[in-house]
């Protein structure tokens, strides 16, 4: 996140931006990171890195097309808190992602993402995610949470874990 101060005021930029454009039921997430193309791919697939950058258990992960995943964090007494699931369409090494992502006993639905990866410059790659709902009042409901925020911070952590892996 960048500091910019505009009239005496500071200002906390999201390196990750997400275009929600109204009355669609899509949104298109994108994010530049100081990170090599494998390395940022490697932390979509590899449990262990995805464990520590989003901060949850992965308790099934087979990154292959018809391969399922799921997800869950527990609060600190044990109590699931957040489990996640979904299917994988495609999985196409250091390019894209195509996954379906549901949240257990919540009322967003399922949505379907699409995961670009990009290549900038050697040290230097890009998500471009669009992620579409099943409507665009779910759409809204969720972009209604502290999404954007969460997602940003979820990125930074990222970002600064992998780094140490260079």
């Amino acid at each position: 996140m960048s500091i910019r101060v505009v009239k005496n005021k500071i200002i906390m930029e999201r390196k990750t931006k997400i275009n929600a454009e109204d009355g669609r039921q899509d949104i298109v997430i994108t994010r530049e990171f100081d990170l090599p193309l494998e390395l940022l791919f490697k932390a979509f697939v590899e449990p262990e890195l995805i464990a520590q950058w989003m901060g949850t258990k992965v308790l099934k992960l087979e990154c292959k097309k018809h391969g399922s995943y799921l997800f869950e964090t527990s609060d600190p007494k044990g109590n699931v808190a957040f489990q996640a699931n979904g299917v994988f369409h495609e999985v196409i090494f250091n390019q894209k992602i195509t996954r379906t992502f549901e949240m257990d006993n919540v009322p967003f639905g399922v949505q379907l993402e699409i995961t670009e990866f990009e290549k900038l410059t050697d040290d230097t790659s890009k998500i471009n995610m669009h992620v579409i709902y099943e409507s665009a009042a779910q759409r809204d409901e969720l972009l209604k949470l502290p999404f954007a925020q969460g997602l940003n911070y979820a990125h930074n952590r990222m970002e600064q874990l992998l780094k140490t892996l260079k």
